[in-house]
Parts: structure tokens; sequence; C-alpha cells
């Protein structure tokens, strides 16, 4: 697997692979987060683009995956106000909107990693209802330290993976 920036030329595909992971989410008991929403919509990912902050995790030609990832220096709106507290002080790189391809096994994982490999800090939040990507954090060692709240007003379960922190099998 390989991770480059997304392009214009992506948008279209994006656009499908989110409305795939919406579907996949209300199936397996999270139906709220992006479903009722339509979430994220295509002008935010355009405007992830411009910014050069959308990924594309592909092989072989095949779109596996797409985040959203800022490698640091945030703060992320949002962050600063936890309930709970964060596991370290200093810059922080975060994903939002990870989303698998169908065929895509293992591709949240590599994005994940990537991502973590290119700042050292990094966080992430998601739904209370999506404990797919709950999961998936806490394999890779993330530790739930509070709830942010979304740009809706809605919590999200806050995650953090800091250098010495980790707990997953591979730093342990």
């Amino acid at each position: 697997m390989q991770i480059r920036k997304a392009t214009e030329e992506d948008l279209d595909a994006l656009m499908d692979l989110y409305a795939h992971a919406r579907d996949f989410m209300a199936a397996n008991g999270n139906p709220h987060q992006w479903g009722d929403r339509r979430w994220p919509p295509r002008e935010l990912i355009a405007a992830d683009i411009a910014a050069g902050k959308s990924y594309i995790c592909h092989e072989q030609g095949r779109l596996l995956a797409a985040f959203y990832f800022d490698a640091g220096n945030c703060p992320e709106p949002g962050y600063d106000v936890l309930e709970a507290a964060w596991l370290a002080e200093g810059p922080y790189g975060v994903v939002h909107r990870i989303a698998a391809a169908e065929n895509g096994r293992g591709a949240g994982t590599f994005c994940l990693e990537w991502a973590y490999s290119r700042c050292g800090h990094l966080r992430a939040d998601t739904h209370a209802d999506n404990t797919v990507m709950q999961n998936l954090l806490q394999k890779l060692g993330f530790v739930r330290c509070g709830t942010v709240l979304a740009d809706d007003g809605t919590p999200r379960l806050a995650y953090e993976k800091a250098p010495g922190l980790c707990r997953c099998d591979a730093c342990v």
C-alpha cells in the first residue's frame, strides 16, 4: 500500500468512497455520525484537497482508503476544550474522515500508522457509536482521553497516541 495526496481528479471517487463508508457505518451500528447529514460534503473534501490535507491510500491503482491529515502545529478547533485531559502537550497531528473501501482491508491501520510516522504525536476523535474506529484506534495504541465537541456541537470520543505513551504490541 502507498499513500499520496489527493487531487481534484480524485474528488468523484472520494465522494463514492465516503458514500460507501456511510453505508458501512449504518450497517455496523453507527447510522448517525455521517449518515444523517450526508457527511462529508463535497465542498469540504474539495477544500481538504486544495489545502493539501486530503490523502489517498492505494495499491496497484485501486483506491483503498482516504483520510484528512494535518501533520502538526495545530491546534485543532474543538480540541482545546476536552472533558478529561490529553496525554501530552506540544505539537500534534490530527486524522479525520478516514474511510476504507470495501476491498480496503487493513487500509485503516496503514493510514493511521503512516500518519503517526509523520508526526509522532497524533490525535483523532470518533462518534460513540463508531465501535469499528474505536477498536482500531485502541488496537494501534491510541488512548481514549475524554470527549470533545464536533463542529456541529455533538460529542466525540477523543483519542491520542503520544511518544513514549503508546501501548500497542509493536511498542510494548
